[in-house]
């Protein structure tokens, strides 16, 4: 199959090796290479993108966008096949090929502040270079991707439906999820007061959706398929909730869940140093809300999967989706205590004595 993809884009699969590439695990990606060529093939996953062709139009508007008035962002843009595709469709697979960022690679682990400052930076630079585009031009690959409403809505219902000894077993996480219920609030009342604008904003802001060059720094964000129009929120609490902690969801030892606040600051250095001016006073001022917002989404998300029988993320034991509940509401209680502290960094960045440019030698 891959052979006829491979002709598809004007290349001979003779001169071309293609090899599994990266530690993805929505889509299946390979590295094509062929002389002094070098590329990355992917196959769309059907089952989580319903509708590749949306997310293929997007891209190619944000490609047109960005070479109008940023021609010099690097921007991985697929590239249309030979007969002008954006994608290809082959035994009822979608493929797309994309030019490979030489003297580039990814991190799969956060080991210093400076990174996480690198791919805020990435991140909010991705979003104020298309501040100007109307985002109503861009389709929702993921409908309601981020929509914490209809999570808490799905959550009510799972609680409805769960068998009593789900509930049993879930019980200080159902508190929980109950207890931090004003986060939801917080949520209602800025969508339903639109009270910040909608943005183009990329939805998975993990670490190996960057790339950083040969000495460290940032060159762009990859792995474009959730960008869509959303709010900043999402963005910044997606670095809160996956920078934060040294360790990931899955760890079950919730004594090593602890918050690093130097983390933190290169977060909000490495985001507002890109979007500081662009931001409305309601969005800077909802900066550390964004990290209660999607851990506690996330925390609500494995708890409503796991009352309903774990039907939407893949587990690899009984209590699995619970046990990434209870990792998240720990990571939760943990933000919410550093929320002084996280007042404290941001008023210091604030502070009119202390050039921003400066703060990150100082606190990261």
């Amino acid at each position: 199959m891959l052979q006829n993809i491979l002709i598809a884009y004007g290349l001979d699969p003779q001169y071309y090796q293609t090899r599994p590439f990266g530690s993805g695990l929505i889509n299946h990606t390979w590295k094509v290479t062929g002389g002094d060529q070098q590329f990355i093939l992917q196959r769309i996953n059907k089952k989580v993108f319903k509708s590749p062709l949306d997310i293929a139009e997007n891209l190619h508007t944000i490609s047109v966008y960005l070479s109008e008035n940023s021609p010099a962002y690097v921007f991985a843009a697929p590239l249309p096949a030979v007969d002008g595709r954006l994608l290809i469709e082959s035994e009822g697979e979608y493929f797309r090929l994309s030019p490979f960022i030489s003297n580039s690679h990814t991190v799969d682990f956060l080991t210093q502040s400076s990174q996480a400052y690198e791919a805020a930076r990435q991140f909010g630079k991705f979003t104020f270079l298309l501040r100007g585009m109307d985002t109503a031009r861009l389709k929702y690959p993921l409908a309601d991707f981020h929509n914490l409403t209809l999570r808490i809505s799905q959550f009510e219902n799972a609680l409805v439906k769960a068998d009593k000894e789900k509930i049993r077993q879930g019980a200080t996480e159902i508190k929980m999820a109950e207890y931090d219920s004003a986060i939801g609030n917080v949520y209602d009342d800025l969508v339903n007061g639109k009270r910040i604008p909608l943005r183009v904003i990329h939805h998975d802001t993990k670490i190996n959706n960057v790339l950083f060059d040969e000495e460290g720094k940032g060159l762009a964000v990859i792995d474009l398929d959730t960008v869509m129009p959303g709010y900043f929120i999402s963005d910044v609490g997606d670095m809160m909730r996956t920078y934060l902690s040294e360790a990931n969801e899955e760890e079950t030892d919730l004594n090593k869940i602890k918050v690093r606040e130097n983390f933190f600051a290169a977060i909000y250095a490495g985001y507002m140093e890109q979007m500081g001016s662009v931001l409305t006073n309601d969005e800077k001022n909802l900066f550390i809300y964004a990290g209660k917002f999607m851990i506690y989404m996330q925390a609500i998300r494995f708890l409503t999967d796991f009352l309903n029988g774990d039907v939407y993320y893949p587990v690899k034991y009984p209590l699995h989706n619970l046990e990434r509940a209870k990792n998240q509401f720990r990571l939760l209680e943990s933000y919410v205590a550093a929320e002084p502290k996280f007042a404290n960094i941001i008023s210091q960045f604030q502070n009119p004595a202390a050039p921003q440019h400066a703060r990150p030698v100082n606190l990261l």
